[in-house]
């Protein structure tokens, strides 16, 4: 069986097309779960993927991508034809530009990293004195965690030979009382799985669940709101993920100058905000380069290979950049930007703890954890969704019990000039979208008639 990096310069070799990108990679993961104060499953899984661009014509070239799942080298020639085939039905790309070119890199012939659920020991441990604890106060523990790693090679007909490999360990961990009226949740990531620490989430979780022991009633309406973290992170992924520039440029969201243009360079928001992606964020890195397996609107396969580096999407409360491929920034006018695979906020000069924030709080609710977060309004970029596992009431800086849940809606590009006080950066990770973005750090934030626009039943 061929490795991948052999599959890529087979694939390159078979290809008649004028050009050709290949793309493999493979992801190896391992993973526990538990429910009811037991571990119930585990597993490990391996599961790989090929791309194939294929290039016909110059100038402005036809291209087509064919992606599969666990090719064999019998089935590689085959899926070169088939994209070649492809690229000859297609008009001429609008995003055409020249193919980026390389160096090859020294590790491309490594084969991929696996994992094994060896690396998910201490978790198992830390679980066992978790369901301990639990059991005493009549609680019970329910979660997973997951250790994988992704090896990807890129290789091209302009002797572009790239290889990156991305590990990723996170570990969600939720309590209930036996009789179902509290709940509380907690979730972390890490790239080094040994970081993942159960003691910490327990001990967020049993803390939540104690407050729950008294419980308030409350109307909807506009609340301070204290969102920690992990909550900022999800409201903020989906500010991120819409930053798309021939969107803003073309007029349909958030990030649109009325009357034509973008809003790069609006003020944003009054505190000093930088949110920012780099591929060497320090525990968050990322791949260094674009990994594009089709074009889109966010994405060129044309720029495959170019290099990323940190990039300012807001500094200091204004709109810096948008994601740009070479195409969109021709379109636009603005510097090449492209998607980074991590993100991160800072408020400068904010040390602050969430419990910080707390204390300093008169009144309001602590949102400890947000769910089913849907777009309502892509021009104000308007968000609907729930609380759920843990909404608090903070009255004189004291958490003093638990209230119902609420559906919320709220726009993260407009809470952003409601910020009454903000914490420290630290690693987060987002309840709704960490199974798809992971790389993350953000600080807590205090938000000021965030709004709670009707009572839910979620728990």
């Amino acid at each position: 069986m061929n490795t991948p990096h052999e599959t890529v310069e087979r694939a390159l070799a078979a290809s008649t097309a004028d050009d050709c990108i290949v793309l493999a990679s493979v992801t190896h993961s391992a993973n526990l779960r538990w429910a009811n104060n037991t571990l119930t499953t585990n597993g490990v899984s391996r599961t790989s993927e090929l791309t194939i661009i294929s290039f016909i014509g110059s100038g402005k070239p036809r291209a087509a991508s064919v992606t599969r799942t666990g090719v064999d080298e019998a089935t590689v020639a085959e899926l070169v034809a088939e994209s070649r085939a492809e690229a000859e039905g297609t008009p001429a790309a609008e995003d055409a530009a020249a193919l980026v070119t390389g160096p090859a890199a020294d590790d491309f012939d490594v084969p991929p990293a696996e994992a094994s659920i060896g690396d998910l020991s201490a978790v198992a441990e830390g679980l066992s004195a978790a369901f301990d604890a639990a059991r005493s106060r009549d609680e019970a523990r329910f979660g997973f965690a997951e250790h994988s790693v992704t090896t990807t090679y890129v290789g091209s007909s302009t002797g572009l030979r790239l290889r990156d490999e991305q590990s990723d360990g996170r570990l969600e961990l939720t309590g209930r009382s036996m009789d179902g009226s509290r709940s509380g949740w907690a979730g972390m990531s890490a790239a080094d799985v040994a970081r993942l620490d159960v003691g910490s989430l327990e001990a967020d979780v049993a803390q939540r669940l104690g407050w729950g022991r008294r419980h308030v009633d409350l109307d909807p309406g506009r609340y301070e709101a204290i969102l920690p973290a992990s909550a900022v992170t999800d409201l903020l992924i989906d500010a991120y993920w819409a930053m798309g520039a021939l969107d803003a440029h073309e007029g349909s969201t958030v990030y649109s100058r009325p009357g034509g243009g973008t809003r790069v360079s609006d003020v944003l928001s009054d505190a000093p905000i930088t949110m920012f992606s780099d591929p060497a964020m320090a525990g968050r890195e990322c791949t260094p380069f674009v990994t594009a397996g089709a074009s889109s609107r966010l994405a060129s396969v044309f720029d495959n290979g170019l290099p990323l580096e940190r990039t300012d999407w807001i500094r200091d409360g204004k709109l810096q950049a948008l994601m740009q491929t070479r195409h969109s920034a021709a379109v636009t006018g603005l510097p090449v930007t492209p998607f980074v695979d991590n993100l991160a906020m800072e408020v400068g000069g904010a040390t602050d703890s969430v419990d910080d924030i707390v204390r300093g709080t008169d009144r309001g609710l602590l949102l400890t954890c947000l769910w089913y977060i849907r777009v309502v309004d892509p021009q104000t970029l308007l968000l609907t969704g729930l609380t759920r596992d843990g909404v608090f009431l903070v009255e004189g800086g004291e958490v003093v019990g638990a209230v119902n849940n609420f559906r919320f809606n709220e726009s993260p590009v407009g809470m952003l000039r409601r910020i009454t006080a903000a914490g420290r950066t630290q690693d987060a990770f987002a309840r709704e979208f960490g199974d798809y973005f992971t790389r993350t750090r953000m600080p807590a934030l205090r938000i000021a008639d965030f709004n709670m626009s009707s009572v839910s039943k979620a728990s």
